[in-house]
Order: C-alpha cells, then sequence, then structure tokens
C-alpha cells in the first residue's frame, strides 16, 4: 500500500511541475512575435473575441491572403462576425471565410485543413488564445503533417497565465487545458508508434515477397 501511496505521490508531483512548466511556456510565447507573411491566417474562436480581432489585424497587415475563422455559431451571420471583428468592410467581403462545421479543437483542426486544402495552402498563421495554442498546434499538425504552421498566441479571458495560481478559477482552467494537452500528446504518441508498427509491418512483407 505504501507503494501504491508513494507512486501517486510521485506522479502528482511529476503533473504538477509539468503543468508550471506548461504556464511558463505559454508566458513566454506573449506577447506574439510578428510573424512572416504566409499563405493565410486561421483564428478558432472561443470566449474572447480578441482572438478575431487579432486575426483580422494580421489579414489588414497583408500577413495573408484569406483568413478562415474556425467553429462560428451556426447562429451567427456574417453581418454579425463582421461586427465583432471590427473588420474593414471591404477586406471582409472579399477575403474572410467562416467555417460553421467545428464544434471543439479537434473540430478545428479538420475544419482548417480541408479549408487549407481545397485553397491550396500549407503556410498557416494560427491564432488563438495563449493558454489554448499548445493543444491547437498539436492537432493542426496531426491534421496537417506536412504544412508550416506559425503560432500567434493572443492575451485572453477567462485565464490570466501569468498569475495562474492567485486565482481558483485560473488555477483551474490552466489545470484542465495541461490534461487536455497530456491527453492529446498520448493519443499521438499512441497513433505514431501505430503507424511506424503498421510501416514496419509492410515493409517486412514486401522483403518477404521478393524472389
Amino acid at each position: 500500500m505504501r507503494r501504491v501511496f508513494a507512486a501517486l505521490l510521485i506522479l502528482a508531483l511529476i503533473w504538477a511541475v509539468g503543468l508550471v512548466a506548461f504556464a511558463q511556456r505559454i508566458e513566454r510565447m506573449t506577447p506574439a512575435a510578428e510573424p512572416a507573411v504566409a499563405d493565410a491566417v486561421v483564428a478558432l474562436t472561443g470566449a474572447s473575441d480578441l482572438r478575431l480581432e487579432a486575426a483580422v489585424r494580421l489579414l489588414e497587415r497583408g500577413k495573408g491572403k484569406r483568413l478562415l475563422i474556425s467553429g462560428v455559431n451556426r447562429e451567427a451571420s456574417r453581418a454579425d462576425v463582421l461586427v465583432v471583428t471590427g473588420a474593414i468592410k471591404p477586406i471582409y467581403d472579399c477575403c474572410v471565410d467562416l467555417g460553421y462545421t467545428a464544434a471543439d479543437t479537434i473540430g478545428n483542426a479538420g475544419e482548417i485543413a480541408e479549408w487549407a486544402r481545397g485553397k491550396g495552402y500549407d503556410d498557416l498563421i494560427v491564432v488563438t488564445s495563449d493558454y489554448h495554442i499548445p493543444r491547437a498546434m498539436l492537432l493542426i499538425r496531426a491534421a496537417m503533417p506536412d504544412a508550416r504552421l506559425t503560432p500567434y498566441p493572443v492575451v485572453t479571458p477567462p485565464v490570466d497565465v501569468r498569475r495562474w495560481w492567485r486565482r481558483s478559477g485560473d488555477a483551474r482552467r490552466l489545470a484542465i487545458e495541461y490534461c487536455k494537452y497530456l491527453a492529446i500528446l498520448v493519443r499521438e504518441g499512441v497513433s505514431g508508434l501505430g503507424g511506424e508498427k503498421e510501416a514496419q509491418t509492410a515493409e517486412a512483407g514486401a522483403k518477404g515477397m521478393k524472389p
């Protein structure tokens, strides 16, 4: 029993150290550096409209040819989104696409990948909240393994990454995001191992078929 308790205590300590490192990593990423010009900008909707405002500003500065806003509420019209973003209307009308199919970050990744393939884009600037950027980048990279992705994290409520330990709400939200991030890491790791084994099996089979 003591060994089990000691093992759980060690796991909890490792998790806590990882959470602190996760928060520090996010803090170092902000404010976001000025990105190089890419094919397009993509923004993931969420709790704050600051994500969309930042993405529109990038588009208006010529950082991409088009902007995809992924995960738009199905009840929101283009006019509604225009008001939220504060975009210049001619640029919005010509160069902003709205994605209505994504309901979560996994859906965002799929929606972004499908849109980018349809447009022939393989160089994207990804805009989302600072605390959300690590998980979003993991998922989009999994959906677009050959693409060049530049993260553009935006400091937004509800999480203050710089002082997350001072408020229980911030600590809880960051901990949940960290757990989701770890889950994606594990999923992608298992998936990668499975793909590697399949490739090795196929290679072995091919060698066995040689005369």
